[in-house]
C-alpha cells in the first residue's frame, strides 16, 4: 500500500509539473497573439464584444470552448482575456456557459458612434414614435438576435393596437408595415400574424410576382453552401429551430416554406425610397412604385445597404460584380477580388478552388486585420500553395475588358501594375441605409441613446450558495441544541442514552443523514460532468450549477458531520469526514486566491496606475500644506511590496503573501495613528486607508503575478487530489458499512 501511495503522489506531482509547463507555454503563445491583435487593430470590437468580470472569473476556460468564433477569447494568467474582439459577432455562448456569470456580451463603446440608432427598450426610435428597428441595422448581426427583436417589435405593436380606442379613423392603414424580409422581418411578420395584426412586408429584392424570390435579407447574398450560425431559436407559428448551424440553402428553403404555409403578405421588388406622415399620424411608406400606409413601421434592414463602388473608369463593364453567390459558375477565369474582409477572402478562396481559375486579392491596407482565424489560416495556405495571389496596399485605378490596372504601394513609392483579367468582384462593404432612415426621423445621435449600465465587477457570486448552506447549517444547529442531552455527552456515555439506537451513526437517523450526505456529494461531483459537457447540457445554466456545486459541498460536510454524531473516529468513515472538511476548506481557500489574483490579471495594471494616481493626488494635498504624510504613505506601501517577494516552495509563498497582508494592516494602523497626531481628518484617513489597500493589492499582484498564479494553480491541483482521495474513502466507508451493518458496526 505504501508503494502504491508513493506512486500516486509521484504521478500527481509529475502531472502538476507538466500541466504548469504546458500552461506557461500556452500563456506565451496567447500573449503573443494578443500583441499581434493589438498591432493590427483586431483587438477592438466593431460592435458586440464580451466584457469579462475578472473578480468572478475562475479560469475554467468554458467560455473559450463555447465560442464558435476563433481566438475571440483565450486564457491568460489563468483567466479569460479578449484577444480578437473584432471577430466577435455576439453569439453570447461564452456568457451562457460561464458558471459564475463572469461574462456579458455587450456593444462596444458607442459614445462616438454615429452608425447605431437611438432606440428605447422596445426598439422604437426615440425621435420618431411609431417607427421601430430590428435586425442588423440595430448593430446586432446574429440571426437569433434578429428574430428576437422582430418578435419583440410585433408584440409591442400588438399591445398598442389592443389599447387603441379610436378604431376606423385611419382608413385603410395597416397596423404594421415591415420593411425588409430578412430574419428580423420574417419573424416580425410571423408574430404579427399570430397576434392578429393587419400587416404587410415590403422587400427590395426579387420580382413583385414572386413573393418568395426576394426573401432572406443578407443571408440570401451569402455564397453557396455557406454555413450560418443560428443557435436554437423559436419562430412564431413554426416552432423551434433546434440546430446550431444551417447552410444558406437550408435556411432559404425553410423561410420560403414558412412564407407559403402561412401566406405572409410580402411585396417584393419594392426598394424603400422614403417615408412621410400625414395629418392623422399615419405613415406613408414609399417603395419604388407602390406606397403603403401603416400606423407603425418596422425597419428590418441590413447594414450593408448599397454596395460600395470603386468610382474608377471601366467599373460599368458587365464583368464587374458586387457579390458572389455561386463560385462554381466561374471556371478557367482570371479573377480579381477587391476587399479585405471575411466576405472578400471567402469569395476568393471559393473561386480559387474551381478548376483553372487564377485569383488575385487587392486590398488597400498593408495587412488583413479583422479576418476570422480560420479564414486567415485558409488564405495563408492558399497563398503558399499558389492558388491565391495577394496584393496589399493596392487600389484599382482602371478596369478594362481584358485587364485591370492597380496602384501598389504608398503614395510616395506607388507603382502601377497591369493584371490580365476576366472578372472583377468588388466586395468592399456597402453604404448602409442610414441616410434614408435619418430622413424618416430616426436619429443616430449618440447623445440620445439610453446610457447602458456600466459592467462592474460584482464579486465572487457565491452569496446564494452560501446562504442556502447557512440555512441548512442553522437548522442542523437548532436540532443539535434541541437534542443537546445526547450530543452533549461524551461518545462513551452516549451508549446508555435511551435514544442512542436512533441517533447513533448507524441508526435510522444516522443512516438517513449519511445517505443525504452521499447524495449531496454525487450532486456536487455532477457539476464536473456538466462543466465538461458530458451530461446535463440541457439542464440549467453553468452559473446555477456552480452555485449548486458550492452549496452541496458545504451541505455534504454538514450532513456528514451530523451522520457521524459529531464524533470523527479513527475509522475509514472518520477519515472520510476529515477529508471532506479539508476539501471544503481547500475550496474556500482556493476561491480566496482567485478573488485576489484578478486584481492584476489581463490588463488590470491599468487599474493599478489609476489607483496609484488617485493616491498620489489625494496625498499631494497634504504635501502642499507643508506635511510629509502623503509621501510617507506612498513610501510605506512601496516598502511593503518590495519586502513581500515570495521565495521557496508552495507553503513558503502562501505564508509570504499572508504575512504581507498582516504587515499592511499593522502599517496602516500605525500610519493612521500618526495622521491623527498630525491633525489629518478622519474622513481623509479612511480614504487614505482604502486607497492604500487597493494600491498595495494591485502593486503586489503586478510585481508577483506569476507567483500568485502559480499559487492558485497549485492549490487547485491540491483541491482536486483531495477530492479524489475523499471519493475513494467514501466508497470504502459505504461498502464497509453495507457489508458489516448487520454486525452493529458504525
Amino acid at each position: 500500500m505504501t508503494w502504491v501511495a508513493l506512486l500516486v503522489v509521484a504521478a500527481a506531482l509529475a502531472a502538476a509539473v507538466w500541466a504548469r509547463r504546458h500552461e506557461l507555454g500556452t500563456l506565451e503563445d496567447t500573449l503573443s497573439e494578443r500583441e499581434r491583435a493589438i498591432s493590427t487593430g483586431s483587438n477592438k470590437a466593431r460592435l458586440q464584444h464580451p466584457v469579462i468580470d475578472l473578480s468572478r472569473c475562475i479560469g475554467c476556460g468554458l467560455c473559450v470552448k463555447a465560442c464558435p468564433e476563433d481566438d475571440v477569447i483565450a486564457m491568460a494568467h489563468g483567466q479569460a482575456i479578449v484577444v480578437h474582439g473584432a471577430r466577435c459577432v455576439g453569439h453570447g455562448r461564452c456568457a451562457e456557459e460561464c458558471p459564475v456569470g463572469g461574462i456579458a456580451v455587450t456593444l462596444a463603446d458607442l459614445t462616438e458612434r454615429r452608425d447605431i440608432p437611438a432606440l428605447n427598450e422596445h426598439f422604437e426610435s426615440v425621435t420618431a414614435p411609431g417607427i421601430f428597428l430590428a435586425g442588423e441595422v440595430t448593430g446586432f448581426a446574429l440571426v437569433r438576435t434578429a428574430v428576437a427583436q422582430g418578435v419583440a417589435v410585433a408584440t409591442e405593436v400588438s399591445r398598442r393596437v389592443r389599447e387603441r380606442t379610436q378604431g376606423g379613423v385611419h382608413g385603410e392603414a395597416y397596423d404594421l408595415v415591415i420593411v425588409g424580409a430578412g430574419p428580423a422581418g420574417l419573424a416580425c411578420a410571423l408574430k404579427a400574424k399570430e397576434q392578429g395584426l393587419s400587416f404587410v412586408v415590403i422587400e427590395q429584392e426579387g420580382r413583385e410576382s414572386d413573393p418568395c424570390g426576394g426573401i432572406g435579407g443578407t443571408v440570401a447574398k451569402y455564397p453557396r453552401r455557406k454555413l450560418v450560425m443560428t443557435q436554437p431559436v423559436e419562430l412564431p407559428l413554426y416552432g423551434r429551430l433546434t440546430r446550431d448551424t444551417y447552410s444558406k440553402e437550408e435556411l432559404m428553403e425553410l423561410w420560403q416554406k414558412i412564407v407559403v404555409e402561412h401566406s405572409l403578405p410580402i411585396i417584393t421588388g419594392q426598394p424603400f425610397v422614403g417615408l412621410d406622415r400625414d395629418e392623422l399620424g399615419v405613415f406613408q411608406v414609399r417603395g419604388a412604385t407602390r406606397t403603403v400606409r401603416g400606423l407603425h413601421v418596422c425597419f428590418a434592414l441590413g447594414r450593408r445597404g448599397t454596395p460600395n463602388k470603386l468610382g474608377v473608369e471601366g467599373e460599368e463593364l458587365s464583368k464587374v460584380a458586387y457579390g458572389l453567390v455561386d463560385a462554381q459558375s466561374f471556371q478557367k477565369r482570371r479573377i480579381l477580388v477587391v476587399g479585405g474582409g471575411d466576405s472578400a477572402v471567402e469569395a476568393a478562396l471559393g473561386l480559387s478552388e474551381q478548376p483553372g481559375n487564377a485569383v488575385t486579392i487587392s486590398y488597400r491596407k498593408e495587412n488583413f486585420f479583422r479576418l476570422k482565424s480560420r479564414n486567415e489560416a485558409r488564405l495563408r495556405a492558399a497563398v503558399e500553395g499558389g492558388k491565391v495571389h495577394v496584393v496589399l496596399a493596392s487600389e484599382v485605378r482602371r478596369i478594362e475588358a481584358q485587364a485591370v490596372e492597380l496602384s501598389v504601394g504608398s503614395n510616395g513609392s506607388a507603382r502601377r501594375e497591369r493584371l490580365p483579367n476576366d472578372e472583377v468582384f468588388v466586395l468592399a462593404g456597402g453604404k448602409p441605409p442610414f441616410e434614408l432612415l435619418e430622413k424618416s426621423g430616426v436619429s443616430f445621435d449618440p447623445e440620445l441613446r439610453p446610457k447602458e449600465a456600466a459592467q462592474l465587477e460584482q464579486g465572487a457570486g457565491v452569496a446564494r450558495a452560501l446562504l442556502a448552506a447557512l440555512l441548512v447549517t442553522l437548522l442542523l444547529g437548532a436540532w443539535v441544541l434541541w437534542r443537546g442531552d445526547y450530543y452533549g455527552l461524551a461518545p462513551a456515555a452516549r451508549i446508555t442514552h435511551p435514544d442512542h439506537a436512533a441517533l447513533r451513526s448507524s441508526g435510522v437517523l444516522g443512516i438517513t443523514l449519511g445517505a443525504l450526505a452521499a447524495t449531496a456529494m454525487l450532486v456536487n461531483l455532477s457539476y464536473l460532468a456538466r462543466r465538461n459537457g458530458v451530461l446535463f447540457e440541457k439542464l440549467g445554466s453553468l452559473r446555477a450549477w456552480m452555485t449548486l456545486h458550492i452549496a452541496t459541498g458545504i451541505l455534504a460536510f454538514v450532513l456528514a458531520l451530523a451522520h457521524s454524531s459529531f464524533d470523527a473516529r479513527h475509522t475509514v468513515g472518520g477519515h472520510a469526514l476529515i477529508g471532506l472538511g479539508v476539501l471544503v476548506a481547500t475550496g474556500a481557500i482556493g476561491r480566496y486566491f482567485y478573488s485576489f489574483v484578478p486584481r492584476a490579471a489581463n490588463g488590470r495594471e491599468l487599474a493599478l496606475d489609476e489607483v496609484k494616481t488617485r493616491l498620489a493626488e489625494f496625498s499631494a494635498a497634504w504635501d502642499r500644506n507643508g506635511g510629509e504624510f502623503g509621501e510617507r504613505v506612498r513610501s510605506e506601501i512601496a516598502r511593503l511590496v518590495a519586502e513581500s517577494r515570495p521565495v521557496g516552495g508552495f507553503f513558503a509563498r502562501a505564508a509570504s503573501f499572508a504575512r504581507s497582508r498582516r504587515n499592511l494592516t499593522a502599517t496602516l494602523d500605525r500610519l493612521v495613528a500618526e495622521g491623527r497626531e498630525l491633525g489629518v481628518g478622519e474622513r481623509e484617513l479612511a480614504e487614505m486607508s482604502r486607497l492604500a489597500r487597493r494600491a498595495h493589492q494591485n502593486a503586489l499582484a503586478a510585481a508577483h503575478f506569476e507567483e500568485l498564479r502559480g499559487l492558485a494553480a497549485t492549490w487547485r491541483w491540491f483541491h482536486r487530489w483531495v477530492a479524489l482521495l475523499l471519493v475513494l474513502l467514501v466508497v470504502i466507508h459505504v461498502v464497509a458499512a453495507w457489508r458489516y451493518a448487520g454486525l452493529g458496526g458504525s
